[in-house]
């Protein structure tokens, strides 16, 4: 005759008493209510593991947090699932993992992750632009989305509103961002597979658009332009930095005192600061030192070279440049990453060494086998081209009161 359990009552729990060892009353089913020696009082299911047949206990909580008619309802639903062998408390473990994943694993918490990773290889004005179109154009709409729910169809509405716009680059830039951080969560085991990897086919491409860069007859135009523009000494002579020295925006901007070595006459940018993150040495020349000389006495006890007006401690805009230019005239025909198009075009017309040029201005070769062998900057090479290249933008500058000086010129051939 099979062993029959009697069902306990609400008082009968209610009054069990803590004694000197744990001890179980069962409910039957499975169910028993395991009293702790503290006084404690939790419920336990207890059953034969579907494949292994061993006994294992599966705590439900505590009473009275759990009542016994909870208890009960639990026991039922884990009975149903041995029934169908499936381990009720793997069961549970993989539900909570599940809703795990949808709370912490948010779009915008995913993206953090990625962040941290992806700033680390480029430069802080590239991660800056970066973090803020997602904070721009994607947060505030797919932000708390769970990353394993996202799809291309809610990514593209998302989208739509920008390409109407007709801001075809920030929808092929944010396409490519979101590519790299779907990426990142399949590579890290939060999601099997990248819905958004066509995305970018479902928009209408930009037109590809040369940077704004005047022709090198017009140097002269631009070099009168600066001299008898109505701009601050710091500015004027931040363009004539960038042009001399053949740097980005953000890297002539950025100029550090303690990064230039006047002795050697070189000024070495570290390659945290670099869009391809090596380091870049560039020869200075007697002008590019002469504009330094100037800034000397309006900067030489801070940090930065060209420091920003509203707080000296930081340096100015990257943008800074770009923006004078157009005041003066030039908006459509030159921007102040266009000054290094017209050194190039000015050195490749004149003869120069393709492979002098690329270095002088910190391009690194595609070819990644022949990048990787091929680490030589060029230095020593390189000053001849920088020589004769500031002689050209002061020869340009003649009757236009150049902030390097009114000096003789002499074309190296």
């Amino acid at each position: 005759m099979g062993r029959t359990t009697t069902r306990l009552t609400q008082k009968e729990i209610e009054h069990a008493k803590p004694k000197e060892k744990d001890y179980v009353l069962s409910d039957g089913d499975g169910l028993q209510l395991r009293v702790r020696k503290n006084g404690s009082r939790l419920w336990n299911f207890n059953y034969r593991h579907p494949y292994s047949k061993k006994r294992i206990n599966m705590g439900l909580g505590p009473f009275p947090e759990i009542s016994l008619a909870q208890a009960r309802r639990l026991t039922m639903e884990a009975r149903a699932l041995v029934a169908q062998e499936i381990d009720p408390k793997e069961h549970r473990e993989n539900q909570r993992h599940n809703e795990r994943l949808v709370s912490e694993h948010t779009l915008q918490n995913v993206a953090t992750s990625w962040f941290e990773v992806k700033k680390d290889s480029i430069t802080s004005n590239y991660a800056d632009d970066i973090w803020r179109s997602l904070e721009l154009h994607i947060f505030p709409q797919l932000g708390n989305y769970p990353i394993a729910k996202i799809t291309a169809k809610e990514v593209i509405q998302v989208l739509r509103p920008i390409e109407a716009k007709g801001s075809l680059e920030t929808v092929k830039r944010l396409t490519q961002r979101l590519n790299e951080l779907m990426t990142f969560a399949v590579n890290t085991g939060l999601i099997f597979s990248n819905p958004l990897s066509g995305i970018k086919d479902a928009f209408k491409k930009p037109k590809k658009e040369n940077m704004a860069a005047l022709k090198p007859d017009e140097l002269p135009e631009l070099m009168s332009a600066i001299a008898n523009a109505s701009i601050k000494r710091t500015t004027r002579c931040l363009i004539e930095w960038q042009l001399h020295t053949m740097t980005r925006p953000a890297e002539a901007a950025g100029a550090r005192w303690d990064e230039i070595n006047i002795d050697k006459k070189i000024w070495t940018i570290p390659a945290e600061r670099m869009k391809k993150r090596r380091e870049h040495r560039i020869p200075l020349t007697e002008q590019a030192i002469a504009l330094l000389d100037t800034m000397q006495a309006i900067s030489g006890h801070r940090d930065y070279v060209f420091p920003s007006d509203r707080d000296p401690k930081k340096p100015c805009n990257s943008q800074t440049a770009n923006m004078a230019l157009k005041r003066m005239g030039f908006a459509g025909r030159l921007v102040s990453h266009g000054l290094r198009s017209l050194a190039s075009t000015t050195l490749n017309e004149q003869g120069f060494e393709p492979d002098l040029i690329e270095a002088a201005l910190a391009h690194v070769d595609d070819n990644q086998v022949r990048s990787a062998y091929n680490r030589s900057d060029y230095l020593e090479r390189r000053i001849r081209l920088m020589c004769w290249w500031s002689k050209h933008i002061e020869k340009a500058s003649l009757g236009s009161l150049s902030i390097t000086g009114m000096k003789s010129l002499t074309i190296i051939s």
